[in-house]
This record gives structure tokens, sequence and C-alpha cells, in this order.
């Protein structure tokens, strides 16, 4: 025993009993808050305490989520049910827009001709296959007061006529086809002549004014209507303006090619004008 305590271990652990010792005294003499010790064993114990808090955070989240599951699941079942009505809602508001904007252009129609019977407004179901005149069907027919021969228009002016009703569709025939006369004039001459369309000025969505006098003042820009008289179409409904005037080969005539007032290009609803003022007069048969 007597040579334990004069070796050299024995010496080593006294010294690092001392330098404990020595440690806590300064410490205590200080009056720190936190032992030297203490932030000893922190240096080793915390990080293993971080980690520890970590797994036992991660473990406690996988616990909730499998313990909460349904509960989550009707949750977002419920925010999708919400998103779908609030789009929903969000549709409906712009079809009633466009109804709303559908019904003021048409309001205009009947502003300006307070004689004028106009249909609901009408839809277009279908355009006939392979037809460069950009004929039509739309949603309503003679279940609705529309009959053949009816004038058929947008707030922009003349689409065309009614060719064929049935009960709750009808096909309309366009001022671009060839098969469809109407007698005009221009506004601000005066001039008259007949709208007729060609095949081949319909696949670029134009048409023609025909049988315009030789000597006729008529000029690009002008705006061309309706004539009236024929008890088919009223007075004033406008048809286009003149794109250019041309002397007919003959000499004898002008003819003036049309730019449309309705753009067919997006044309997806209009009204029919099923009575006004004058309708049939002077009119018999197709």
């Amino acid at each position: 025993m007597g040579d334990f305590f004069r070796s050299v271990k024995f010496k080593i652990i006294l010294c690092i009993l001392g330098l404990l010792l020595g440690i806590l005294l300064f410490s205590l003499t200080k009056g720190g808050y936190t032992s030297a010790i203490s932030e000893a064993f922190g240096v080793v114990f915390n990080p293993l305490k971080q980690a520890s808090n970590a797994v036992s955070g991660k473990i406690e989240t996988t616990i909730d989520q499998i313990h909460n599951a349904q509960a989550y699941y009707e949750e977002n079942e419920a925010l999708r049910a919400k998103i779908g009505e609030l789009n929903s809602q969000l549709v409906d508001y712009h079809e009633t827009q466009a109804e709303l904007e559908e019904l003021r252009k048409f309001l205009g129609i009947k502003e300006e001709h307070s004689d004028f019977q106009l249909s609901e407004p009408c839809h277009i179901i279908s355009w006939t296959t392979n037809d460069p005149a950009r004929g039509f069907v739309i949603d309503r027919g003679t279940e609705d007061g529309i009959s053949v021969n009816d004038p058929v228009l947008t707030g922009e002016g003349l689409v065309g006529v009614v060719v064929e009703a049935a009960g709750n569709y009808s096909t309309v025939r366009t001022v671009l086809s060839p098969d469809l006369s109407i007698g005009a004039l221009s506004s601000r001459t005066g001039d008259t002549g007949i709208v007729e369309g060609t095949l081949k000025l319909a696949s670029d969505n134009c048409t023609r004014m025909i049988y315009i006098d030789k000597d006729s003042p008529l000029a690009v820009g002008d705006l061309i209507i309706t004539a009236g008289g024929s008890g088919l179409f009223p007075r004033g409904c406008v048809i286009g303006s003149v794109a250019s005037v041309s002397l007919e080969e003959s000499g004898l005539s002008k003819h003036a090619e049309l730019t449309p007032a309705v753009d067919f290009e997006h044309l997806d609803s209009v009204v029919v004008l099923i009575g006004f003022d004058g309708k049939g007069d002077g009119y018999h048969g197709n």
C-alpha cells in the first residue's frame, strides 16, 4: 500500500483532484451562475441532448400525423370543396357579366327602333358545315315566335335572315351569302343598290353592293344600311361600310366591296327581329 501512495499514478490522481478543487473554488469565489464543471459537462452532453430532442420531436410529429390523419383528410376535402364552390361562383359571375353585356347591346337596338319586337338573346349552337358564308344554327325557334325570313341582328348591325325554323332551333343565312339579296343604300349619299355576297368575298369575311349608279359619289368609309320597303327588312339596319368602289366592266354601273358591321369571327349570340312596323308589306315569297 505504501508503494501506491509513493507511485506516479497516485501523484497524477492527486494532481487531477487538486485541479478540480481549484476550479470549484475559483467558480465559488467569482460568484458565477454556471460552474466550470457544469460547462464542461454541457460541452460533452449538450450535443447529445439536442440530438435527443430532435429525434423526440420528429417522433411526436409522426405520431400526431398518424393519429390525426383522418382529421387532416377531412379538412383537405372541405377546403377542396370550398375552392370548387368559389370557382363555380366565379364562372357564374363571368357568365352573368357576359349576359348583361349582351342585353345591354340588344337594348340599344330597342332604344333606336321602338317598333322592333325582338326575341330573347339566341346563342349559336353550330356553324353550317363547309359554308364560307358562315351560316349557323341558333338555340331558339318557332316556340319563341321565330319564323322563316325574320331578320337576325346584333348590336353592331344586320347578321342575316332565318331560312329554317323548327320548334327550338333555327338556321340563319348571313349577309356574306350569295343566296341572300338585300335592298340597301348609303346613309351619306342616299345611293341605292343590292347587297349580295360572293363565295370569294365570303372567304375573306366581306360582301358587296351591286347595281350602284355609275355616277354615284359613293366613297370608301360610307355606311351602308338596309333600304326597307320590301317588308323583309326594316329601314336603317347597318350592313357594313364601303371598303372599295369600282366601275363594272360594262361601264353601266358600279359595285362596292363592303366590310360587314358584324364580326363573324367572334360572333356567339344574336337576336331575331320577329316584328316591326311594315313587316311583310310588299313582300311575297322567299
